[in-house]
């Protein structure tokens, strides 16, 4: 008997004929004799359309009220699901994230998972009964209601994971697996059997939208075993696992792309000591997420010019920090763009093999797609380009590194 985590995205319960169907997989784990937590996400649709109603009642909204809002589309779908689960003679019962209680941070919108009480949840599970549990959503230190961002039903589950001691964490979601890309954009891409955390972390912050970058970290850092299948097929799925001496045999495990993406310029800042701490100490502050980072020295001496890029829901948001930011510091101009996506080629055998930039350039060069940002890690390369290149960019690189089905 094994303890596992289930979780089911928002296509996996997008209706009740899906949420029935997703009752039967549980049961199935159970009837294995396994304990078993499910974390699900809102019914697809629901959270957009939650969002689009708190825009309309306020552009600068209460980010608490805000949070009370698109939490509640999880709510319908754990109670929906407890009812179809005992309605197939499964003992199951919902929980909210307060009543855990998963407690997390103030940061509204955008919350951290502190802790996670599971003291009655696995008293609970050891009895047999299976706890559907809400995605996304905790209470904060002001006993709100927070959420954890776009995506966070991916951390509720290896969160709770972890505090269970789980022997696995399952993704359901609406594709069979990892694949060396996004087969929407590239037919030919090839399903993996296993891919390191590393790599998938890279991936997903690449764009990869199999799982939330977080919720990789977090497995990392706990030693949760992920999986990755599909909530409509009874095929393997790609494990998520730790690095293994023959995985460098690829030379690129995959190519990611992140098409909401926008770029940052600020032109000729004063180049000292305690600028750049400024400026995205003041949009960390915000909550934004800054990705790739570039300094080039201006025209005029003692100057400098930093471009950054930010998801593009949060660009209007970035000019209203950056504007308060120039009223104390020495800046020309600023200059944002939105019609940019960021291109990554992924791969641990980056470590020990030279060549996988030249390949990226020169793939990129003869298309006549211009970079106008490089940022690297030690698995990564990554670059900014024009919107309009995408699919050029990455089927053309995908086919250079041999990733392609034969």
């Amino acid at each position: 008997m094994a303890r596992i985590v289930q979780k089911f995205g928002g296509t996996s319960v997008g209706s009740v004929e899906r949420i029935k169907a997703v009752a039967q997989k549980v049961k199935a784990t159970v009837d294995a004799g396994h304990e078993v937590a499910v974390v699900v996400s809102a019914m697809s649709g629901t959270t957009n359309q939650l969002v689009s109603w708190a825009k309309e009642c306020g552009t600068f909204h209460d980010a608490r009220e805000y949070d009370a809002v698109v939490a509640s589309g999880e709510q319908v779908t754990v109670g929906l699901l407890a009812i179809a689960l005992q309605d197939i003679g499964v003992d199951a019962r919902s929980w909210l994230g307060w009543q855990i209680p998963i407690h997390t941070d103030d940061a509204h919108g955008s919350a951290r998972i502190e802790s996670i009480d599971t003291t009655i949840l696995s008293e609970r599970l050891s009895m047999g009964q299976v706890a559907v549990v809400a995605g996304f959503q905790g209470i904060g230190p002001d006993n709100r209601i927070t959420t954890l961002g776009r995506g966070g039903s991916d951390t509720s589950a290896v969160a709770l994971a972890a505090a269970l001691q789980a022997d696995r964490c399952d993704i359901f979601t609406d594709v069979d697996g990892v694949y060396t890309c996004d087969p929407r954009m590239v037919p030919k891409a090839t399903k993996l059997d296993n891919i390191t955390f590393e790599e998938m972390l890279e991936m997903a912050s690449g764009g990869a939208k199999v799982l939330q970058t977080r919720s990789v970290a977090m497995a990392m850092r706990h030693g949760v075993k992920l999986q990755v299948l599909s909530s409509f097929e009874d095929s393997p799925g790609t494990m998520v696992i730790e690095e293994k001496s023959d995985m460098e045999k690829n030379l690129v495990s995959g190519i990611a792309f992140s098409l909401d993406e926008a770029k940052v310029t600020l032109v000729a800042i004063e180049d000292s000591p305690g600028i750049a701490a400024k400026i995205f100490g003041d949009l960390a502050d915000a909550h934004i997420n800054v990705d790739m980072i570039v300094q080039t020295a201006a025209s005029e001496p003692g100057k400098t010019d930093i471009t950054f890029s930010v998801p593009e829901t949060d660009l209007e948001r970035t000019r209203q920090v950056l504007e308060e930011v120039r009223k104390v510091i020495t800046c020309a101009d600023m200059i944002t763009s939105s019609h940019v996506c960021k291109i990554s080629v992924v791969g641990v055998a980056m470590r020990s093999q030279p060549g996988i930039a030249k390949t990226m350039f020169e793939t990129l060069a003869e298309k006549g797609i211009n970079i106008e940002v490089i940022s690297t890690s030690e698995i990564k390369i990554s670059v900014l380009i024009a919107s309009e290149y995408k699919e050029l960019a990455v089927r053309s690189l995908h086919t250079a590194f041999h990733l392609d089905a034969s």
